[in-house]
């Protein structure tokens, strides 16, 4: 077992999924926690994690230094190193500037960590404060050009630490030095991961007992593995509800449910809230309310609808990176509230059931070519769940949704006939409330810009632009 530390990093788990990827057992506990963590599950090696906070200020988040005391190598992430360098005797300073994406580490391939890796590596950063003393034992082992200790290794004690990010996948080798931590220096042995269908199914079964549930689709892979796992475990007594919101793509609705009735034997019920939902939204700019009033408005819709059927059970799609972002670990920041997750108010008349909530959005895709979903839903393209609304600077309106739609259908459009729909994670329109000029048929034409975002990423923890595609 490898046991991870959790200082408030957004990619936390995600440490823990990579280990995990690696046939390894991980657990993940709270600085306070450590010290009795190790004593009580004998872990092979320690991970400290990133977080947001800094090691000098009056209410750091530390950790008992006992920890170090243990014959156990630790691995120190990004505030983990920080966090090393400052209890272990060197000293952390705010850098000259803050370093965040990617950029090349040259490192030093004569200690364990970096064992059978090139010289240079491009890495993913997240920080601020830097290292600028190493602790006593430790020696310099990378470096980037604007920081001095990118990484440092104690071959003696086992003590290792990277400022940047192995978890994410945009850091070349990362899976390669965590795997150097787990094996080559903890020595641990890898058992081969195999995805449980039947003990999800028998978990949903157990806790939705003889009641009735309703799941809420967005066509999205989450909801519909989540469906689809809730109907082998309960049958008929599942009620998918679609929500059209109005803040859905063109066309999107009708294909959908079309979809849906086609290929999955479970009920689908559409319930038309557009008016409410456009009306609750009114005069509201700031996205972050717009995440919550959707999140309300969608709540009290199905119980209404919910209460016809007498369901007691609300089946979500949730998944981890939903619950990282809407703060669900304790000493992690706020990224943004999810309608499904923070965007639910506190007083509901359901019982919440998310059979993946500790899954990535790629373990999902896997898990649904497992269960034979059919590929419309698992390389459908990644959509929030508010919709259209977080795409649009400002007040939503009618007008503005119609503008957008349109603008999107015409993106899609053309990734799909350049056949790079598949390759890509995300491509979309924005509407950014900003006018400007241009001409049209050698008229003057004043009117909305919109913009178009195209990403990659593949688990939803971290993303970058797409560059250079070709079919």
């Amino acid at each position: 077992m490898i046991l991870i530390v959790d200082f408030g990093s957004q990619t936390a788990h995600l440490i823990g999924r990579r280990v995990r990827d690696l046939g390894v057992e991980v657990r993940i506990v709270l600085p306070k926690e450590a010290v009795s963590a190790v004593n009580k599950f004998k872990p092979k090696g320690i991970i400290l994690s990133g977080g947001p906070s800094s090691v000098y200020a009056s209410k750091a988040l530390l950790i008992d230094r006992k920890i170090f005391n243990f014959p156990i190598p630790v691995l120190g992430i990004c505030y983990g190193l920080q966090l090393m360098a400052h209890q272990l005797g060197g000293k952390v300073a705010p850098g000259k500037k803050k370093e965040y994406g990617p950029t090349i580490c040259q490192i030093k391939t004569d200690n364990l960590l970096f064992k059978d890796l090139p010289p240079s590596l491009k890495v993913w950063m997240s920080h601020f404060d830097q290292a600028v003393k190493p602790p006593k034992g430790a020696k310099i082992s990378g470096s980037t050009l604007s920081v001095k200790i990118a990484a440092l290794a104690d071959d003696d004690h086992k003590r290792y630490a990277i400022q940047f990010h192995p978890e994410v996948h945009h850091t070349e080798k990362g899976n390669k030095i965590l795997a150097n931590f787990v094996f080559k220096i903890c020595h641990e042995k890898s058992e081969i991961k195999t995805w449980d269908v039947q003990s999800m199914i028998e978990d949903i079964r157990k806790k939705i007992g003889s009641q009735k549930a309703v799941c809420a689709l967005s066509g999205g892979i989450d909801s519909t593995v989540a469906a689809a796992l809730t109907y082998r475990a309960i049958g008929d007594r599942l009620v998918c509800f679609y929500v059209d919101t109005g803040l859905m793509r063109e066309g999107e609705t009708g294909e959908i449910v079309k979809n849906f009735r086609r290929h999955f034997p479970f009920k689908v019920e559409v319930i038309k809230a557009e008016e409410i939902f456009l009306k609750n939204l009114k005069r509201v700019t700031d996205p972050e309310e717009k995440r919550r009033i959707i999140g309300e408005t969608f709540i009290r819709v199905f119980e209404k609808n919910a209460e016809k059927i007498g369901a007691k059970f609300l089946v979500q799609g949730t998944i981890y990176p939903d619950v990282i972002e809407s703060q669900g670990t304790e000493h992690a920041e706020k990224i943004k509230t999810h309608h499904n997750v923070g965007g639910l108010p506190e007083k509901h008349n359901f019982k919440i059931i998310e059979p993946l909530r500790m899954f990535y959005k790629d373990e999902v895709r896997q898990l649904a070519e497992k269960m034979k979903i059919p590929d419309i839903f698992i390389h459908r393209h990644v959509f929030p769940g508010p919709g259209l609304a977080v795409r649009i600077i400002g007040e939503v309106t009618g007008e503005k949704l119609e503008i957008l739609r349109k603008a999107d259908s015409i993106v899609v459009e053309e990734i799909k006939k350049a056949k790079l729909y598949e390759k890509i994670w995300m491509a979309f329109a924005v509407f950014t409330g900003v006018k400007s000029t241009g001409v049209t048929g050698d008229e003057r034409k004043y009117g909305e810009t919109i913009a178009v975002r195209v990403i990659e990423s593949k688990d939803t923890m971290t993303a970058d632009w797409v560059k250079h595609l070709s079919s």
